[in-house]
């Protein structure tokens, strides 16, 4: 008893190791809910129930943001709720460019969710590995936060010049490696990530991946992309690992069960990437200034990056209120594969 107790108080990056352990317990308990019982039966998800999953997921994230608000203070409440906003919002991004994945490689709906679910795997080990990385770089090096700081403002510059760009798969090099290196089959075989078929040449029975475990290939790179922009951004927050951590994870795992009402309207969301831009601008701006002894104010932060967000969305929906939907690249194979 003595050496759990001692175990649970002793430190770890900076935060007790119960907070950890609540942490982990909580993730592998929505993960074992998630796919042992709302979804242990392969089916489409609606709208909806999109809708229902993510106020859900928010529930919980808010309630672990308010008891570290209780257990840290408020100064570490509001640091996971402002980490937390901003990778919903620049993750956003990210379910888009999913959404036309799936429909490039003709994923039907009904098994968009399996490649969603091992994805968030991918996301909680790759993320691990570069907060860490990350903030190990910032204890050793104050100074990286210029580069980091930079790096976000290039890149929200970057990004007011190609919002209106679409992604492309056709010459996607992920893509290309995939279909050079390995056995893809032409077709689905189900919800199974890799198949037993004769080989062409030789009529020996060889293991061939198919197109959902493309999919998940695809996702988990587009992801591990994305996290180069979202973790130097929270970053700017707080050089805290448990708080950057945390308030990733529980954004994504909200935003992940939102994208099934999100990808049914993309077309609405035309101008988020300009609000998207700015907050990254700002954000580096913020990162920039910390080693300068400049500290602006989080709860500010928090409040500025609602309104940007808000004005995006808002923007948006009204400018594409009489929009009809714009079809994605291999939107007719996916609904002839369903």
């Amino acid at each position: 008893m003595e050496f759990l107790q001692a175990f649970l108080f002793s430190d770890f990056l900076g935060t007790p190791a119960y907070f950890w352990v609540v942490f982990i317990s909580m993730v592998i308990g929505l993960l074992v809910f998630d796919l042992g019982f709302l979804h242990k039966d392969q089916k489409e998800i609606e709208a909806k129930e999109s809708f229902i999953l993510y106020a859900g997921y928010m529930a919980i994230a808010f309630g672990f943001g308010a008891w570290v608000w209780y257990a840290r203070g408020a100064q570490s409440g509001l640091e996971f709720f402002t980490g937390y906003l901003i990778e919903q919002s620049l993750a956003m991004d990210n379910i888009f460019v999913i959404a036309t994945v799936f429909a490039f490689l003709g994923i039907p709906r009904i098994y968009q969710h399996r490649v969603l679910f091992w994805g968030i795997i991918g996301v909680i080990v790759f993320r691990a590995i570069l907060i860490g990385l990350g903030a190990a770089l910032v204890m050793s090096f104050q100074s990286v936060l210029f580069l980091f700081g930079a790096f976000l403002v290039f890149t929200g510059l970057k990004m007011f010049k190609t919002s209106n760009d679409k992604p492309s798969l056709e010459e996607n090099w992920i893509v290309k490696f995939i279909r050079k290196h390995f056995r893809v089959t032409d077709q689905l075989h189900g919800e199974k990530f890799r198949v037993k078929l004769p080989d062409p040449k030789t009529g020996k029975l060889v293991w061939f991946i198919t197109p959902l475990f493309v999919a998940l290939i695809i996702v988990e790179f587009v992801d591990l992309i994305f996290a180069v922009d979202s973790v130097p951004a929270i970053f700017a927050v707080t050089q805290d690992p448990f708080i950057v951590y945390t308030s990733n994870i529980f954004a994504i795992l909200g935003l992940r069960a939102l994208y099934f009402a999100l990808a049914a309207a993309m077309h609405r969301f035309k101008y988020l990437q300009y609000s998207l831009a700015v907050i990254l601008v700002l954000v580096g701006i913020k990162i920039f200034l910390v080693p300068l002894g400049v500290k602006i104010d989080t709860a500010l932060s928090l409040a500025v990056t609602i309104g940007v967000l808000a004005a995006g969305i808002g923007w948006s929906l009204w400018k594409t209120r009489n929009d009809m939907p714009e079809p994605l690249p291999g939107a007719r194979k996916a609904e002839a594969a369903e």
